[in-house]
This record gives structure tokens, sequence and C-alpha cells, in this order.
């Protein structure tokens, strides 16, 4: 009987708590996604990345995130695999930051070309990131020259994403960077001068070298190696 109380009692608390993850507060939503990360539960896991896809609130999605993460990789991985695929932005967004604090390179397959240049600013910036994390050792050259191929792109956020990723990959970006750095679009040469100097002084801010690069490209410049 006692067992059977139980029994009764976890299922409640399983209820409770999906239940709480579509609640329309977002203070409960929080508190569910913390409650199911402090107690894990494989029965949790399909429900969590189903939220990531719709929840409106950046501190809950991060929250939810984080409960996935107190799962075996095993369990989450299918299911986030499937979300970066998926035709809603945030869904593939918020899987692959997800995929990224997992950090488990089995996900690198996924990383696909046509992700790190979507059409979809933050989902192209997720994939970056995410990108240098699941990267395999002696493959950065070829996800450095990929990444270059986004030199330019967006407004500035989008602009010093790209830069801190590909600064991350070392100096295995430097070929490719010396390439953009010779092409005709202006806001390509500039963006590639500025990450070079990010990569030499990691301290300097993007906005400085961003604008000293357009400088530079504006009075003919190309390369600023050895500068």
């Amino acid at each position: 009987m006692t067992i059977t109380n139980q029994d009764t009692d976890a299922k409640r608390a399983l209820q409770g708590l999906l239940q709480g993850l579509e609640d329309g507060r977002s203070s409960v939503r929080l508190r569910a996604a913390l409650a199911i990360g402090t107690t894990p539960d494989p029965r949790y896991v399909g429900t969590l990345i189903e939220r990531c896809a719709v929840e409106p609130e950046f501190f809950v999605r991060d929250m939810l995130t984080w409960a996935l993460t107190r799962h075996p990789a095993s369990l989450t991985l299918p299911g986030l695999v499937r979300e970066v695929r998926s035709g809603r932005a945030q869904a593939r967004s918020q899987a692959l930051h997800t995929l990224s604090k997992i950090g488990d390179r089995q996900a690198w397959p996924v990383i696909t070309r046509a992700l790190l240049s979507d059409a979809d600013d933050e989902v192209a910036r997720s994939a970056w990131r995410t990108a240098v994390v699941l990267v395999p050792e002696g493959e950065e050259s070829t996800l450095a020259t990929m990444l270059a191929t986004q030199l330019g792109r967006g407004e500035r956020e989008t602009q010093l994403s790209l830069s801190r990723a590909l600064v991350a990959l070392g100096e295995a970006v430097a070929p490719a960077l010396r390439a953009a750095t010779t092409v005709p679009d202006p806001r390509v040469r500039a963006h590639a001068l500025a990450t070079q100097r990010l990569l030499r002084d990691p301290d300097t801010g993007f906005g400085f070298a961003i604008e000293e690069a357009k400088r530079v490209v504006a009075l003919g410049g190309s390369d600023d190696e050895g500068r």
C-alpha cells in the first residue's frame, strides 16, 4: 500500500512539473524547469525539448537548457538533433545552444554548411558558437573556411559573434582571414581585418577594431598583418 501511494505521489509530482512548464506565469515555468533539472528523470526530456522551441522568455529557456544538460546525453542528443532540423527558427537556435552546453562531439555531423549560413541571424550565431565547441580535432581549418564565408554579414552584434567564433579557432583561421582581406566587398574586408586584430590582441574591443578596419579599407588597404 505504501509503495502504491509513493508511486501515485511520484506520478502527481511528475505531472505537476510538466504542467508547470506550460503555465502562463514565467516564474512558475522557471521553478518547474529548475525542479526538473534538480531531480532529472528521462520522462521529462521530450517535454523540455518541446518547450525550448516555444518558450518566450530567455531566462526560462536558459533554465530549460540547464535542465536538459542534467540528463544523460544519450537521452537528449537524438531529440536535440531533430530540433536542429526543425522549420522553426527558435527550435533550431535553442537546440544548438543546448548542444553547445552539452559539448558532446557525437552531435558534430548536424553542423552543416547550410546551418552555418542559416538565413536567421540568431540561428546562424548559435550554429557558429556550437560549431567551435563541437569541431573535431584537425577539422578547425575546414570550419574556419566555412565560417569565413559569413564575414560581413549582418549588424555589429552578428559580426561580433562571428569574430568571436573565428578567434576561438586560433591560428587555424589565419589563412581564411587573409584570403577574405582581398575580396572586392569592403564589408567583408573590414570584418576580416577587424577579426585579424582580435586574433592578435583579444583585449581589443570589437567596436574599435571594426572602425579602424573600415578606415584601412577606405584608404585602400587590404591586409593589416604586421601593422
